[in-house]
């Protein structure tokens, strides 16, 4: 499933930053992303604790770029480029604060151009991964809400099937107009999978035959959804 992507991705040399630099999964990940060429990963963290990390589970990262948080030579320039951008809210000794922590300090090299994706959440909450991205890099223009979704995949002898559900980590009661908005992301992130989307909203009410607040709220998100004149079938309350 993954095969068109990264292809794309190994000519296109991008560098993506892992917020929790010593954590095995993350060791591991960005060993097999430096080894295959498909990303150029960064490590944050102590560079003594990453290697220590590393070597306890057997990772070799010493070909992989670390950046500590708390001696970085650009710091200064991360800290005004912050408070610019959190003007009114934070000064820059509150967001010199903030950058002692890796998703504040990853969010920044993001927006500051030095590498073009991050990746966080192995020992950081959801929300505190979401939180940085919303105050400093924000939501593509033309989009309200940020929104997610999962990659459910299961092969068996008979079929290989793909679907991406969303939204089912962010937003706790989102409005017909959220919901059409969290399908439209959806698909378009099903489409970066090599998925064709085929959007079913659904409800606990089964193409309509219960009644309730929630209920007719899907009904009018797959009415907006169809407003929009979007490139793929719209269904209400059953899988496709």
């Amino acid at each position: 499933m993954f095969e068109p992507m990264i292809a794309a991705l190994k000519t296109q040399k991008r560098r993506i930053v892992f917020t929790e630099g010593t954590d095995p999964r993350i060791l591991e990940a960005a060993n097999r992303l430096h080894h295959e060429g498909i990303l150029t990963p960064i490590l944050l963290g102590n560079p003594i604790e990453i290697q220590n990390a590393a070597t306890a589970c057997n990772w070799p990262v010493d070909e992989i770029e670390k950046i500590d948080p708390q001696n970085y030579k650009e710091l200064d320039e991360m800290v005004s480029k912050m408070a610019e951008l959190r003007k009114g809210k934070m000064d820059e000794a509150a967001c010199r604060e903030a950058l002692k922590k890796a998703n504040y300090f990853g969010t920044m090299l993001v927006k500051m151009g030095k590498a073009d994706c991050l990746l966080g959440g192995a020992t950081y909450s959801t929300a505190d991964t979401v939180r940085p991205a919303l105050q400093l890099i924000k939501t593509r223009p033309g989009s309200k809400i940020v929104s997610s979704c999962f990659i459910l995949y299961r092969e068996t002898k008979e079929v290989s099937e793909m679907y991406a559900m969303g939204d089912c980590a962010i937003n706790l009661d989102p409005n017909e107009e959220e919901l059409a908005e969290i399908a439209c992301e959806t698909a378009r992130t099903a489409r970066r999978f090599s998925i064709d989307p085929r959007v079913a909203l659904l409800s606990y009410s089964t193409l309509g035959s219960g009644k309730g607040e929630s209920v007719d709220k899907v009904r009018k998100a797959a009415e907006k959804l169809k407003e929009l004149n979007v490139d793929f079938p719209v269904r209400r309350g059953t899988a496709v």
